[in-house]
């Protein structure tokens, strides 16, 4: 027996705007901390200059250029046929310090006109409220999200967006990987705190701080519309124990639950696990959980749950000669049986089925993929077309495991596959790192035209999405 996806999945594409936006200083908007990051590479570290250095290339104040190419990109995203397409709102282009008293109305007229053009081809906006993007502001004045103050900034901002779209979007997401602060990557990027003076404690201050902030959004966002479903969105680091010894399958459950379920806990559950205290205390950490606080995560859990999954690592005992894997947010050692990126990243779609059947067996909620897919290098042929067959057999084999995970009984509502059109790399900060199924002339110098062209994987994907998923042939 095999469960067809069912009629009303929610096939799409997903971006952000620190990555996909550009337009960095236009229509009032502020610097945010991604406006700081200069561009790197697999070998070399994406470096932050405050302020802007003016030799340095600074690849997301043009990314691709959302900005200026909004109605052609949806278009492209029509014609592939999309049901919803994920985006994020630029925090800094609504309130360009993060603390102002007014919004800024260009701004926000912006999203109303992006929204209204979704609307017209019939998609329907998933948009995530702050996506790897602060401004920067409260970055240099406030220290970023180990300072509470930024709860009250964030709800005054999600308040803003809330009302101001009321009707134009249901579907809300608060913060990209949240989980993301449990790792050393994630303090400037997910946190907006400096890395070099940034700690295990101020790590998970800001997580928690996000979370209260997260929940108060949730319950301001159903009472503003009840229509509203609001969703968390973890970064799923999927990981298995080395080998059967029993020490590699303890230190499974304690990374499993420290980096992948914690948050999400927090998220649905509305109050931290048991666990929480001694994996926070092995740590170093103690976390300061007020009343009120209390009061705020069990008021505000979500409605759907959200999550990003990209691969698989190994963790517990080395072997000799085990190397780690190339991807360095959680690290953990490569895994023999899979195959990698360019980038190192391994290739795991079973893996998908597992994290699909984990999470549904824990929480009993709809579950959405809103972020899944692979960077590489795609080439130009003299023909001008971009053949990417490595991607779709990428999204084909992950496909299908979502098509199992649905047979086994998970409440799968969608899937938006990560960087549905090229966008600068997160990580890395290169463009030639291309997940996209519409290719975009922009390059790692920080030319190109700009120039927007379908790939091999853009005319399967329509035919994906055409047929709910029933023809995965190529």
């Amino acid at each position: 027996m095999q469960m067809q996806f069912p009629k009303d999945f929610l096939w799409g594409g997903a971006t952000a705007a620190n990555q996909y936006e550009g337009g960095w200083d236009e229509g009032g908007r502020g610097p945010s901390i991604d406006d700081v990051f200069t561009g790197g590479s697999v070998n070399t570290a994406r470096r932050i200059t405050i302020p802007p250095e003016a030799d340095a290339f600074y690849p997301n104040h043009e990314a691709t250029d959302f900005y200026h190419h909004w109605k052609e990109d949806i278009a492209l995203f029509a014609e592939m046929g999309f049901k919803v397409y994920r985006m994020s709102i630029s925090w800094s282009r609504i309130f360009p310090n993060g603390d102002d008293a007014q919004p800024n109305e260009e701004g926000l007229a912006f999203y109303d006109a992006v929204f209204d053009e979704l609307a017209k081809y019939g998609i329907e906006p998933l948009v995530t409220l702050s996506h790897y993007e602060n401004p920067l502001h409260l970055t240099t004045e406030y220290g970023g999200w180990k300072n509470r103050a930024l709860i009250d900034h964030f709800v005054r901002y999600a308040d803003t967006v809330l009302r101001r779209y009321r009707g134009k979007v249901r579907r809300w997401l608060t913060f990209n990987e949240i989980n993301m602060l449990s790792v050393p990557f994630g303090s400037f990027i997910a946190g907006g705190m400096l890395p070099e003076t940034c700690t295990a404690q101020d790590r998970w201050d800001a997580m928690h701080n996000q979370l209260v902030a997260s929940a108060r959004a949730v319950r301001l966002a159903h009472e503003i519309d009840p229509e509203n479903q609001m969703g968390c969105m973890i970064a799923y680091m999927c990981v298995y124990p080395r080998t059967c010894s029993p020490e590699d399958q303890l230190t499974q459950l304690s990374v499993d639950r420290l980096h992948n379920l914690l948050a999400g806990d927090v998220h649905v559950r509305g109050a931290y696990p048991s666990y929480a205290e001694r994996l926070l205390a092995e740590e170093g950490v103690t976390l300061k959980v007020s009343e009120q606080d209390a009061a705020d995560l069990r008021a505000g859990t979500v409605d759907f749950y959200t999550f990003s999954y990209y691969d698989s690592r190994c963790v517990g005992t080395a072997q000799e000669g085990d190397p780690s894997t190339g991807n360095g947010a959680l690290g953990g050692l490569r895994n023999p049986y899979l195959q990698a990126t360019e980038w190192g990243w391994q290739i795991d779609p079973k893996g998908l089925r597992w994290v699909l059947n984990h999470l549904y067996d824990r929480y009993q909620i709809p579950l959405m993929v809103v972020e899944n897919g692979l960077g590489a290098m795609d080439e130009v042929a003299p023909d001008g077309r971009i053949h990417d067959p490595y991607r779709i057999d990428y999204l084909r084999q992950h496909i299908e495991s979502m098509r199992e995970a649905i047979t086994d009984g998970v409440d799968l509502i969608g899937y938006t596959p990560w960087g549905c059109i090229d966008l600068v790399s997160a990580s890395t900060g290169e463009m030639r790192k291309r997940y996209g199924m519409i290719y975009v002339d922009k390059h790692d110098d920080g030319t190109g035209d700009l120039s927007r062209h379908r790939k091999d994987s853009f005319y399967w994907y329509q035919k994906v999405i055409a047929t709910n998923g029933s023809d995965l042939n190529d």
